[in-house]
């Protein structure tokens, strides 16, 4: 890249060769702004410290930007573009999902004016993180209802990033001079950032709103583009927490004027160690094969490079762990799919950071082009019906956790529709036994995902598609769904301002707030949250 300060000018016009540039700070830390804690934390990785006299307020990342379609995403929101604030749209009147808890009918709570507006401090997720706050009123006021998202912060991971975390929310709230009266974040409970709002909460007595992760997702785009509806939402990463007790990433949401359901999704399988398989993805191309098989797989003597990095010993282990469903969560993620699809090609057994195999599949294609497609089914079950003389692992139906005061009954997250990926995995197998080139299986493996948001799409009717989740920084697949989405005559929107990824919650979390403030009196509402 260009250099973009003066300093950069300088050392370059005097060095005359290109130089990789970096950012001061260990991975997944935040940036060094103080020298003295520069000298202390970097010693070890650096020879030499250029210091000034003008002390630097606030630690701001480069942004990261992606042509996509002709036009920018914004995959890391910081330096430029925080905290410019975000118009939040006018509710759109759905009032009734399953899909958040909160221990607050608001519509009961608050005689919202002009005067006693909301203020809503909204945490995000855990890895990318990002906060907002925001502000509302019973009369939207078109001018003012806006959000101020945050620079981007990175993983809640560490003692630092935690203390950044914290001081990103000093640092935004008093640039506003704003103090909150209700706190929304993610509805997975062991998110720093979902802690950290129970702890304020206590604290303050403020009430607490938990979205569904993958639904913040859609409301982020809802909200960047000013989306009313009907519209279908799709969302797809790799792990959010998901409402029965599986791990979600590969949603779809029907939003209407009256209700938000999970209308699809995509069929489950199994992650051999949990969140080991992430940084494994060899690990979950066994919970696929699995999935089909059964103990035929570890008996079938397939000559594929994945089984080959097990050693005996680790094969029998993982054999046990599926057998006894042993610290092996459910997962409907697309990025895991994409995961473990990776490893059936032998691109990548093993990841040292997030995304690292999806990339590579993404890569894999180069340039080619191609149209061809796997086989696959929507079926109106989580599981299809079993075969004569099948051995497919019988999977227990997961049940939501109950809170107090819950009736299970009352409660569903069931779909309508589950992609069925047992053919696109059955077509990747055979194409790779018959050494087809990796470039065409991953660009087929792509192809057939779109295909399957096509006809979705058009089973549901809805004319208008948001697409957001990680998985959408895959220039490839982003850009294929969006021409044949509109070649079928639907209008797409997806995320380009607002980071598609875990970056972009809290903006989505703040706006299905700014939605919900005028409930019905307890519609949707869960009595006591977690």
């Amino acid at each position: 890249m260009l250099p973009y300060t003066p300093i950069h000018h300088l050392l370059l016009a005097q060095l005359n060769f290109p130089i990789v540039a970096t950012s001061g700070n260990f991975a997944n830390e935040p940036i060094c702004i103080d020298e003295a804690e520069v000298v202390t934390r970097l010693n070890t990785i650096a020879d030499f410290f250029l210091v000034h006299n003008r002390p630097i307020v606030r630690p701001i990342d480069d942004s990261i930007v992606r042509i996509i379609a002709n036009q920018e995403m914004v995959l890391r929101r910081a330096r430029g573009y925080a905290p410019l604030p975000f118009s939040l749209p006018d509710p759109i009147g759905a009032n009734i999902s399953p899909l958040y808890q909160t221990n607050l009918s608001l519509a009961q709570s608050w005689d919202l004016s002009i005067e006693n507006p909301i203020k809503i401090l909204a945490l995000g997720g855990h890895l990318k993180s990002t906060i907002a706050i925001a502000f509302g009123w019973a009369e939207p006021i078109a001018f003012n209802q806006k959000a101020f998202v945050s620079q981007h912060i990175g993983d809640l991971e560490n003692p630092p990033a935690l203390a950044a975390f914290q001081e990103v929310i000093n640092s935004l709230s008093n640039i506003y001079d704003f103090q909150p009266n209700i706190i929304v974040c993610d509805a997975h409970p062991d998110y720093y950032s979902t802690q950290f709002a129970e702890k304020l909460s206590q604290q303050n007595q403020y009430p607490i709103v938990r979205v569904q992760h993958h639904l913040a997702h859609v409301f982020a785009v809802i909200a960047e583009h000013n989306l009313q509806p009907p519209l279908l939402g799709i969302a797809w990463d790799g792990t959010g927490y998901g409402l029965d007790g599986t791990i979600w990433g590969g949603e779809f949401f029907q939003v209407t004027e009256t209700i938000i359901q999970r209308i699809a999704s995509f069929r489950h399988f199994p992650l051999p160690g949990g969140d080991k398989a992430v940084s494994e993805p060899r690990r979950i191309a066994l919970g696929l094969l699995y999935e089909l098989l059964g103990n035929d797989l570890f008996n079938s003597g397939m000559n594929l490079e994945f089984m080959e990095s097990f050693k005996p010993q680790e094969l029998r282990i993982m054999q046990t762990m599926l057998n006894r469903k042993l610290n092996t969560p459910l997962t409907s993620s697309v990025g895991r799919l994409f995961d473990g699809v990776a490893a059936l090609l032998g691109i990548c057994q093993r990841v040292s950071f997030e995304g690292e195999a999806a990339m590579a599949l993404e890569f894999a294609i180069n340039d080619l082009e191609t149209d061809e497609y796997y086989p696959f089914a929507w079926l109106d079950t989580p599981q299809p019906p079993l075969e004569m003389g099948e051995n497919r692992r019988d999977f227990d139906t997961p049940q939501p956790p109950l809170e107090m005061g819950d009736n299970i009954g009352n409660m569903s997250y069931n779909c309508r529709y589950y992609l069925n990926w047992e053919l696109i995995i059955k077509g990747i197998l055979e194409d790779k036994i018959n050494k087809k080139p990796i470039n065409l299986i991953s660009a087929k493996f792509h192809n057939s995902l779109v295909e399957a948001v096509v006809e979705i799409s058009q089973k549901l009717g809805e004319k208008t598609i948001t697409l957001s989740g990680g998985c959408f920084q895959n220039k490839y697949l982003i850009e294929r769904t969006i021409f044949r989405l509109c070649q079928e005559g639907f209008q797409v929107y997806w995320s380009q301002k607002n980071p598609p990824n875990d970056g972009g919650l809290a903006l989505g979390q703040a706006a299905f707030l700014i939605n919900h403030q005028r409930f019905a009196p307890n519609q949707g509402k869960r009595e006591e949250s977690s």
